[in-house]
Protein backbone atom coordinates (compact mmCIF):
# COMPACT_ATOMS: atom_id res chain seq x y z
CA UNK A 1 0.00 0.00 0.00
CA UNK A 2 2.82 2.47 0.99
CA UNK A 3 4.19 1.73 -2.72
CA UNK A 4 0.69 3.49 -4.14
CA UNK A 5 0.73 5.94 -1.73
CA UNK A 6 4.49 7.21 -2.81
CA UNK A 7 3.57 6.12 -6.69
CA UNK A 8 4.04 9.73 -8.55
CA UNK A 9 1.52 8.94 -11.37
CA UNK A 10 -0.81 8.01 -8.34
CA UNK A 11 -0.03 11.28 -6.51
CA UNK A 12 -0.59 13.48 -9.68
CA UNK A 13 -3.95 11.28 -10.75
CA UNK A 14 -5.07 12.24 -6.99
CA UNK A 15 -4.21 15.90 -7.63
CA UNK A 16 -5.55 16.11 -10.55
CA UNK A 17 -8.90 14.68 -9.01
CA UNK A 18 -8.97 16.97 -6.62
CA UNK A 19 -8.66 20.11 -8.59
CA UNK A 20 -11.98 18.58 -10.75
CA UNK A 21 -13.61 18.27 -8.02
CA UNK A 22 -12.83 22.11 -6.81
CA UNK A 23 -14.03 22.80 -10.17
CA UNK A 24 -17.70 20.76 -9.39
CA UNK A 25 -18.02 21.84 -5.80
CA UNK A 26 -15.72 25.01 -4.68
CA UNK A 27 -17.19 28.42 -4.18
CA UNK A 28 -17.97 29.71 -7.63
CA UNK A 29 -16.63 33.16 -6.94
CA UNK A 30 -13.65 32.40 -5.07
CA UNK A 31 -12.76 29.71 -6.76
CA UNK A 32 -13.04 31.62 -10.32
CA UNK A 33 -10.72 34.20 -8.38
CA UNK A 34 -8.53 32.03 -7.01
CA UNK A 35 -7.41 30.18 -10.89
CA UNK A 36 -7.79 33.32 -13.01
CA UNK A 37 -5.29 35.60 -10.74
CA UNK A 38 -2.22 33.49 -12.33
CA UNK A 39 -3.85 33.56 -15.70
CA UNK A 40 -4.18 37.28 -15.36
CA UNK A 41 -0.23 37.70 -14.35
CA UNK A 42 0.82 35.39 -17.70
CA UNK A 43 -1.33 37.58 -19.50
CA UNK A 44 0.23 40.65 -18.95
CA UNK A 45 3.58 39.51 -18.95
CA UNK A 46 2.90 38.76 -22.55
CA UNK A 47 1.16 42.14 -23.55
CA UNK A 48 5.04 43.48 -21.78
CA UNK A 49 6.83 41.32 -24.57
CA UNK A 50 4.28 42.46 -27.40
CA UNK A 51 4.74 45.68 -26.45
CA UNK A 52 8.89 45.38 -26.06
CA UNK A 53 8.92 43.67 -29.30
CA UNK A 54 7.47 46.61 -30.59
CA UNK A 55 9.82 48.85 -28.96
CA UNK A 56 12.69 47.09 -30.41
CA UNK A 57 11.42 47.37 -33.88
CA UNK A 58 10.80 51.17 -33.62
CA UNK A 59 14.74 50.99 -32.73
CA UNK A 60 15.55 49.23 -35.95
CA UNK A 61 14.00 52.18 -37.59
CA UNK A 62 10.74 53.33 -39.66
CA UNK A 63 10.46 50.82 -41.84
CA UNK A 64 11.22 47.72 -39.59
CA UNK A 65 8.46 49.50 -37.39
CA UNK A 66 6.28 49.73 -40.97
CA UNK A 67 6.65 45.90 -40.92
CA UNK A 68 6.58 44.60 -37.85
CA UNK A 69 2.70 46.38 -38.22
CA UNK A 70 1.56 44.55 -41.52
CA UNK A 71 2.82 40.98 -39.77
CA UNK A 72 1.54 41.31 -36.76
CA UNK A 73 -2.58 40.51 -37.49
CA UNK A 74 -0.81 37.15 -38.78
CA UNK A 75 0.79 36.72 -35.53
CA UNK A 76 -2.00 37.68 -33.72
CA UNK A 77 -4.35 35.28 -35.54
CA UNK A 78 -1.45 32.53 -34.85
CA UNK A 79 -1.87 33.44 -30.84
CA UNK A 80 -5.36 34.06 -31.08
CA UNK A 81 -5.98 30.20 -32.61
CA UNK A 82 -3.85 28.34 -30.66
CA UNK A 83 -4.54 29.93 -27.24
CA UNK A 84 -7.72 31.03 -27.39
CA UNK A 85 -9.91 29.39 -29.67
CA UNK A 86 -8.13 25.56 -30.26
CA UNK A 87 -6.75 25.99 -26.84
CA UNK A 88 -10.13 26.54 -25.11
CA UNK A 89 -11.92 23.67 -27.18
CA UNK A 90 -9.07 21.78 -25.67
CA UNK A 91 -9.19 22.61 -22.21
CA UNK A 92 -13.01 22.35 -22.61
CA UNK A 93 -12.91 18.70 -24.14
CA UNK A 94 -10.22 17.50 -21.52
CA UNK A 95 -11.92 19.30 -18.57
CA UNK A 96 -15.57 17.70 -20.00
CA UNK A 97 -14.33 14.25 -20.09
CA UNK A 98 -12.65 14.71 -16.44
CA UNK A 99 -15.92 16.37 -15.24
CA UNK A 100 -17.98 12.89 -16.70
CA UNK A 101 -15.12 10.48 -14.86
CA UNK A 102 -13.45 9.91 -18.13
CA UNK A 103 -9.83 9.78 -17.56
CA UNK A 104 -9.08 8.04 -20.23
CA UNK A 105 -10.65 9.75 -23.23
CA UNK A 106 -8.95 12.83 -21.38
CA UNK A 107 -5.66 11.01 -22.43
CA UNK A 108 -6.40 10.38 -25.72
CA UNK A 109 -7.63 14.02 -26.35
CA UNK A 110 -4.29 14.83 -25.42
CA UNK A 111 -2.63 13.38 -28.55
CA UNK A 112 -6.13 14.89 -30.58
CA UNK A 113 -4.72 17.97 -29.71
CA UNK A 114 -0.88 17.60 -30.37
CA UNK A 115 -1.71 16.23 -33.96
CA UNK A 116 -3.97 19.20 -34.61
CA UNK A 117 -1.94 21.93 -33.41
CA UNK A 118 1.19 20.02 -35.14
CA UNK A 119 -1.25 20.13 -38.35
CA UNK A 120 -2.62 23.57 -38.09
CA UNK A 121 1.11 24.86 -37.67
CA UNK A 122 2.24 22.86 -40.56
CA UNK A 123 -0.73 24.60 -42.88
CA UNK A 124 0.66 28.09 -41.44
CA UNK A 125 4.17 27.53 -42.50
CA UNK A 126 3.64 26.39 -45.99
CA UNK A 127 1.04 29.35 -46.96
CA UNK A 128 3.44 31.68 -45.76
CA UNK A 129 6.45 29.83 -47.54
CA UNK A 130 4.59 30.48 -50.94
CA UNK A 131 2.82 33.28 -50.88
CA UNK A 132 4.50 35.41 -48.03
CA UNK A 133 6.74 37.45 -50.24
CA UNK A 134 4.00 38.62 -53.08
CA UNK A 135 1.41 39.45 -50.06
CA UNK A 136 3.89 41.36 -47.93
CA UNK A 137 5.18 43.17 -51.28
CA UNK A 138 1.55 44.14 -52.21
CA UNK A 139 1.03 45.23 -48.60
CA UNK A 140 3.64 47.43 -48.65
CA UNK A 141 3.18 48.85 -52.21
CA UNK A 142 7.20 46.73 -53.05
CA UNK A 143 8.74 48.75 -50.07
CA UNK A 144 11.22 48.30 -47.20
CA UNK A 145 8.54 47.39 -45.21
CA UNK A 146 7.54 44.20 -47.31
CA UNK A 147 10.31 42.65 -46.96
CA UNK A 148 11.63 44.00 -43.28
CA UNK A 149 7.74 42.03 -42.77
CA UNK A 150 8.99 38.98 -44.59
CA UNK A 151 12.22 38.41 -42.65
CA UNK A 152 10.18 38.31 -39.38
CA UNK A 153 7.70 35.81 -41.08
CA UNK A 154 9.85 33.15 -42.63
CA UNK A 155 11.57 32.66 -39.37
CA UNK A 156 8.37 33.16 -37.22
CA UNK A 157 5.69 30.69 -39.34
CA UNK A 158 7.92 27.41 -40.29
CA UNK A 159 9.04 27.90 -36.51
CA UNK A 160 5.07 28.23 -35.07
CA UNK A 161 4.75 24.33 -34.32
CA UNK A 162 6.76 25.59 -31.19
CA UNK A 163 4.21 28.37 -30.32
CA UNK A 164 1.10 25.96 -30.95
CA UNK A 165 2.35 22.96 -29.02
CA UNK A 166 2.79 24.98 -25.99
CA UNK A 167 -0.31 26.44 -26.48
CA UNK A 168 -1.96 23.58 -26.70
CA UNK A 169 -0.23 21.39 -24.43
CA UNK A 170 -0.97 23.96 -21.40
CA UNK A 171 -4.30 24.17 -22.64
CA UNK A 172 -4.36 20.68 -21.73
CA UNK A 173 -3.02 21.75 -18.22
CA UNK A 174 -5.45 23.98 -17.20
CA UNK A 175 -8.23 21.59 -18.29
CA UNK A 176 -7.04 19.62 -15.85
CA UNK A 177 -7.86 22.65 -13.45
CA UNK A 178 -4.43 23.66 -12.91
CA UNK A 179 -3.90 26.74 -13.58
CA UNK A 180 -0.61 27.65 -12.00
CA UNK A 181 1.99 25.64 -14.03
CA UNK A 182 0.70 26.99 -17.36
CA UNK A 183 0.80 30.81 -15.77
CA UNK A 184 4.00 29.88 -14.46
CA UNK A 185 6.03 28.48 -18.43
CA UNK A 186 4.18 31.43 -20.08
CA UNK A 187 4.93 33.94 -17.64
CA UNK A 188 8.90 32.67 -17.59
CA UNK A 189 8.57 32.76 -21.54
CA UNK A 190 7.85 36.06 -21.99
CA UNK A 191 10.60 37.27 -19.55
CA UNK A 192 12.93 35.07 -21.60
CA UNK A 193 11.85 35.95 -24.59
CA UNK A 194 12.27 40.27 -24.20
CA UNK A 195 16.26 40.21 -23.70
CA UNK A 196 16.62 37.12 -26.24
CA UNK A 197 14.86 38.99 -29.03
CA UNK A 198 16.20 42.66 -27.96
CA UNK A 199 20.42 41.26 -28.22
CA UNK A 200 19.18 38.99 -31.70
CA UNK A 201 17.54 41.79 -32.87
CA UNK A 202 19.92 44.59 -31.80
CA UNK A 203 23.30 42.87 -31.86
CA UNK A 204 23.83 43.04 -28.12
CA UNK A 205 27.30 41.96 -26.57
CA UNK A 206 27.96 38.74 -28.87
CA UNK A 207 25.03 38.45 -30.57
CA UNK A 208 24.34 39.32 -34.30
CA UNK A 209 22.21 42.22 -35.60
CA UNK A 210 19.68 40.46 -37.55
CA UNK A 211 17.32 42.84 -37.27
CA UNK A 212 13.18 41.71 -37.42
CA UNK A 213 14.35 38.01 -37.93
CA UNK A 214 16.29 38.45 -34.61
CA UNK A 215 13.07 39.50 -32.85
CA UNK A 216 10.83 36.53 -34.00
CA UNK A 217 13.98 34.46 -33.62
CA UNK A 218 14.78 35.15 -30.10
CA UNK A 219 10.65 34.04 -29.19
CA UNK A 220 10.26 31.15 -30.85
CA UNK A 221 13.26 29.63 -29.57
CA UNK A 222 11.98 30.09 -26.06
CA UNK A 223 9.25 28.92 -26.76
CA UNK A 224 10.37 25.80 -28.37
CA UNK A 225 11.94 25.28 -24.83
CA UNK A 226 8.56 26.10 -23.60
CA UNK A 227 6.93 23.64 -25.56
CA UNK A 228 9.26 20.76 -24.43
CA UNK A 229 8.94 21.52 -21.29
CA UNK A 230 5.28 21.45 -21.26
CA UNK A 231 4.89 18.35 -23.34
CA UNK A 232 7.63 16.18 -21.20
CA UNK A 233 4.99 17.49 -18.16
CA UNK A 234 2.09 16.09 -19.39
CA UNK A 235 3.98 12.73 -20.96
CA UNK A 236 4.99 11.67 -18.01
CA UNK A 237 2.13 11.78 -16.10
CA UNK A 238 2.66 14.86 -13.90
CA UNK A 239 -0.52 16.63 -15.25
CA UNK A 240 -2.33 13.55 -13.85
CA UNK A 241 -3.49 12.05 -17.36
CA UNK A 242 -2.40 8.82 -19.05
CA UNK A 243 -1.45 9.92 -22.59
CA UNK A 244 -2.17 6.99 -24.63
CA UNK A 245 -2.66 7.20 -28.46
CA UNK A 246 -4.63 3.43 -28.39
CA UNK A 247 -8.37 3.76 -29.23
CA UNK A 248 -7.52 7.52 -30.74
CA UNK A 249 -10.40 7.90 -32.99
CA UNK A 250 -12.24 10.72 -35.06
CA UNK A 251 -14.55 11.57 -32.17
CA UNK A 252 -11.68 12.32 -30.02
CA UNK A 253 -10.69 15.05 -33.04
CA UNK A 254 -14.03 15.92 -33.13
CA UNK A 255 -14.39 16.86 -29.52
CA UNK A 256 -12.02 19.49 -29.79
CA UNK A 257 -12.76 20.42 -33.79
CA UNK A 258 -16.39 21.14 -33.05
CA UNK A 259 -15.83 23.89 -30.67
CA UNK A 260 -12.33 24.80 -31.71
CA UNK A 261 -13.63 25.10 -35.97
CA UNK A 262 -16.61 27.58 -34.95
CA UNK A 263 -14.28 29.17 -32.03
CA UNK A 264 -11.85 30.04 -34.73
CA UNK A 265 -14.40 32.03 -36.99
CA UNK A 266 -14.31 34.67 -33.59
CA UNK A 267 -10.84 35.05 -34.28
CA UNK A 268 -10.95 35.71 -37.62
CA UNK A 269 -13.95 38.30 -37.42
CA UNK A 270 -11.70 39.87 -35.15
CA UNK A 271 -8.51 40.31 -37.17
CA UNK A 272 -10.57 41.22 -39.92
CA UNK A 273 -12.42 43.90 -38.20
CA UNK A 274 -9.08 45.18 -36.39
CA UNK A 275 -7.27 45.47 -40.44
CA UNK A 276 -10.43 47.11 -41.72
CA UNK A 277 -10.81 49.83 -39.66
CA UNK A 278 -7.01 50.74 -39.39
CA UNK A 279 -7.28 51.15 -43.18
CA UNK A 280 -10.34 53.60 -42.50
CA UNK A 281 -8.55 55.06 -39.60
CA UNK A 282 -5.59 55.75 -41.96
CA UNK A 283 -7.39 57.66 -44.66
CA UNK A 284 -7.35 60.35 -42.25
CA UNK A 285 -3.38 60.27 -41.93
CA UNK A 286 -0.34 59.42 -39.61
CA UNK A 287 -2.41 61.53 -36.29
CA UNK A 288 -5.10 60.20 -36.44
CA UNK A 289 -4.21 56.20 -37.04
CA UNK A 290 -1.25 57.18 -34.18
CA UNK A 291 -4.01 58.24 -31.56
CA UNK A 292 -6.46 55.31 -32.58
CA UNK A 293 -3.62 53.14 -32.34
CA UNK A 294 -3.07 54.22 -28.83
CA UNK A 295 -6.16 53.24 -27.86
CA UNK A 296 -6.73 50.51 -29.25
CA UNK A 297 -3.32 49.41 -27.65
CA UNK A 298 -5.26 49.74 -24.10
CA UNK A 299 -8.10 47.76 -25.61
CA UNK A 300 -5.93 45.10 -26.05
CA UNK A 301 -3.82 45.07 -22.88
CA UNK A 302 -7.62 44.39 -21.85
CA UNK A 303 -7.62 41.30 -23.58
CA UNK A 304 -5.51 39.49 -20.95
CA UNK A 305 -7.28 40.40 -18.44
CA UNK A 306 -10.60 38.67 -19.55
CA UNK A 307 -8.56 35.87 -20.88
CA UNK A 308 -7.35 34.92 -17.81
CA UNK A 309 -10.61 34.70 -16.27
CA UNK A 310 -11.71 33.14 -19.15
CA UNK A 311 -9.54 30.31 -19.26
CA UNK A 312 -10.37 29.62 -15.53
CA UNK A 313 -14.46 29.62 -16.67
CA UNK A 314 -13.58 27.34 -19.85
CA UNK A 315 -12.31 24.83 -17.17
CA UNK A 316 -15.03 25.03 -14.63
CA UNK A 317 -17.92 25.41 -17.02
CA UNK A 318 -16.21 22.59 -18.85
CA UNK A 319 -16.05 20.51 -15.85
CA UNK A 320 -19.52 20.88 -14.45
CA UNK A 321 -21.44 20.59 -18.33
CA UNK A 322 -19.81 17.17 -18.07
CA UNK A 323 -21.05 16.48 -14.82
CA UNK A 324 -24.39 17.52 -16.12
CA UNK A 325 -23.97 20.41 -13.59
CA UNK A 326 -25.82 22.82 -16.14
CA UNK A 327 -27.06 25.30 -13.34
CA UNK A 328 -23.92 25.59 -12.10
CA UNK A 329 -22.42 26.24 -15.04
CA UNK A 330 -24.44 29.04 -16.00
CA UNK A 331 -23.92 30.61 -12.86
CA UNK A 332 -20.10 30.44 -13.00
CA UNK A 333 -20.34 31.90 -16.75
CA UNK A 334 -22.40 34.60 -15.65
CA UNK A 335 -20.25 35.87 -12.17
CA UNK A 336 -16.85 35.26 -14.03
CA UNK A 337 -18.15 37.56 -17.42
CA UNK A 338 -19.91 39.78 -15.48
CA UNK A 339 -16.94 40.45 -13.19
CA UNK A 340 -14.49 40.73 -16.03
CA UNK A 341 -17.10 43.46 -17.87
CA UNK A 342 -17.03 45.69 -14.76
CA UNK A 343 -13.26 45.48 -14.28
CA UNK A 344 -12.51 46.37 -17.69
CA UNK A 345 -15.47 48.76 -17.94
CA UNK A 346 -14.42 50.42 -14.84
CA UNK A 347 -10.97 50.85 -16.14
CA UNK A 348 -12.83 52.17 -19.53
CA UNK A 349 -14.82 54.97 -18.03
CA UNK A 350 -11.56 55.93 -16.21
CA UNK A 351 -9.60 56.46 -19.06
CA UNK A 352 -12.87 58.60 -21.00
CA UNK A 353 -12.98 60.59 -18.67
CA UNK A 354 -8.91 61.43 -18.10
CA UNK A 355 -7.28 60.20 -21.71
CA UNK A 356 -4.06 62.11 -21.04
CA UNK A 357 -3.24 60.12 -18.66
CA UNK A 358 -2.55 57.34 -21.19
CA UNK A 359 -2.18 58.96 -24.14
CA UNK A 360 0.67 60.88 -22.47
CA UNK A 361 3.18 58.31 -21.52
CA UNK A 362 4.04 57.95 -25.62
CA UNK A 363 2.77 61.33 -26.76
CA UNK A 364 4.33 65.06 -26.43
CA UNK A 365 2.39 67.65 -25.97
CA UNK A 366 3.18 69.07 -29.11
CA UNK A 367 1.87 65.91 -31.04
CA UNK A 368 -1.84 68.23 -31.09
CA UNK A 369 -3.58 66.02 -33.52
CA UNK A 370 -2.71 62.49 -32.10
CA UNK A 371 -3.74 63.52 -29.25
CA UNK A 372 -6.75 65.08 -30.20
CA UNK A 373 -7.73 61.88 -32.65
CA UNK A 374 -6.74 59.57 -28.94
CA UNK A 375 -8.85 61.46 -26.66
CA UNK A 376 -11.98 61.50 -29.09
CA UNK A 377 -11.39 58.09 -29.40
CA UNK A 378 -11.35 57.14 -25.36
CA UNK A 379 -14.45 59.26 -24.80
CA UNK A 380 -16.33 57.93 -27.48
CA UNK A 381 -14.81 54.11 -27.15
CA UNK A 382 -13.73 53.91 -23.87
CA UNK A 383 -17.37 53.80 -22.52
CA UNK A 384 -18.27 50.25 -24.17
CA UNK A 385 -15.30 48.51 -23.06
CA UNK A 386 -17.31 46.59 -20.30
CA UNK A 387 -20.26 45.23 -23.52
CA UNK A 388 -16.86 44.16 -25.20
CA UNK A 389 -15.50 42.47 -22.10
CA UNK A 390 -18.90 40.74 -21.15
CA UNK A 391 -19.00 39.64 -24.66
CA UNK A 392 -15.49 38.43 -24.93
CA UNK A 393 -15.95 36.60 -21.48
CA UNK A 394 -19.31 35.09 -22.31
CA UNK A 395 -17.00 33.56 -25.44
CA UNK A 396 -14.87 31.72 -23.26
CA UNK A 397 -17.66 30.14 -20.81
CA UNK A 398 -19.01 29.28 -24.20
CA UNK A 399 -16.39 27.44 -25.08
CA UNK A 400 -16.67 25.36 -21.64
CA UNK A 401 -20.40 24.57 -22.51
CA UNK A 402 -19.14 23.79 -25.97
CA UNK A 403 -21.88 25.91 -27.31
CA UNK A 404 -20.27 28.94 -29.10
CA UNK A 405 -23.10 29.71 -31.54
CA UNK A 406 -24.02 32.78 -29.69
CA UNK A 407 -20.61 34.54 -29.36
CA UNK A 408 -19.54 33.87 -32.93
CA UNK A 409 -22.74 35.80 -34.27
CA UNK A 410 -22.13 38.65 -31.79
CA UNK A 411 -18.74 38.66 -33.20
CA UNK A 412 -19.94 38.87 -36.72
CA UNK A 413 -22.70 41.63 -35.48
CA UNK A 414 -19.42 43.21 -34.15
CA UNK A 415 -17.79 43.07 -37.45
CA UNK A 416 -20.33 44.11 -39.59
CA UNK A 417 -21.50 46.94 -37.23
CA UNK A 418 -18.01 48.30 -36.89
CA UNK A 419 -16.48 47.79 -40.23
CA UNK A 420 -20.33 48.52 -42.17
CA UNK A 421 -20.75 51.94 -39.62
CA UNK A 422 -17.29 53.22 -40.32
CA UNK A 423 -17.77 53.30 -44.03
CA UNK A 424 -21.51 54.35 -44.07
CA UNK A 425 -20.81 57.05 -41.32
CA UNK A 426 -17.35 58.42 -42.65
CA UNK A 427 -18.42 58.59 -46.31
CA UNK A 428 -21.43 60.82 -45.00
CA UNK A 429 -19.05 63.38 -43.47
CA UNK A 430 -18.98 62.34 -39.86
CA UNK A 431 -14.65 62.10 -40.20
CA UNK A 432 -13.15 60.42 -37.80
CA UNK A 433 -15.49 60.69 -35.21
CA UNK A 434 -17.82 58.44 -37.52
CA UNK A 435 -15.59 55.59 -37.10
CA UNK A 436 -14.82 55.87 -33.43
CA UNK A 437 -19.33 55.39 -33.28
CA UNK A 438 -18.98 52.57 -35.38
CA UNK A 439 -16.43 50.63 -33.01
CA UNK A 440 -18.06 51.77 -29.96
CA UNK A 441 -21.76 50.52 -31.44
CA UNK A 442 -19.77 46.96 -32.83
CA UNK A 443 -18.43 46.61 -29.35
CA UNK A 444 -22.22 47.05 -27.76
CA UNK A 445 -23.55 44.60 -30.67
CA UNK A 446 -20.81 42.19 -29.81
CA UNK A 447 -21.80 42.50 -25.46
CA UNK A 448 -25.45 42.35 -26.00
CA UNK A 449 -26.08 40.01 -28.75
CA UNK A 450 -23.98 37.56 -26.88
CA UNK A 451 -25.44 37.84 -23.55
CA UNK A 452 -29.19 38.29 -24.94
CA UNK A 453 -28.35 34.70 -26.57
CA UNK A 454 -27.07 33.15 -23.93
CA UNK A 455 -29.69 34.29 -21.61
CA UNK A 456 -32.18 33.23 -23.81
CA UNK A 457 -31.32 29.54 -24.45
CA UNK A 458 -28.85 29.06 -21.40
CA UNK A 459 -26.51 26.44 -23.71
CA UNK A 460 -29.66 23.99 -25.05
Amino acid sequence: MSAAITDPDSLAADARAARTQLLLTGPVGATLARLAAPNILAMLVSAAMNISEAAFAGMIGVSALAGIALVYPLVMLVQMLSAGSMGGAISSAVSRALGAGEAARAGRLVVAAWVIAGTIALAFAVVLLLFGAPMFSALSGGGEAGQQALSYAMIYFPGCIAVWLTHSTLSVIRGCGNMAMPSLLLTGASIATIPLSGALALGWGPFPALGLAGLSLGQISVFAVTALIAVFYVASGRAGLRVSGIGLGLRHFADILRVGAASSLNALQTVITIVAITAIVGQFGEAALAGYGLGARLEFIMVPVVFGVGAAMTAMVGANMGAGNRDRALRIGWTGSVAAGAIVGGVGLFFALFPDLWLGLFLEPDNVAALAAGRSYFRTVAPFYALFALGLALYFASQGAGRVFWPILGGGARMIVAIGGALVLTSAGFGLGGAFVAIAGGMAAYGLVTAVGIALTRWR
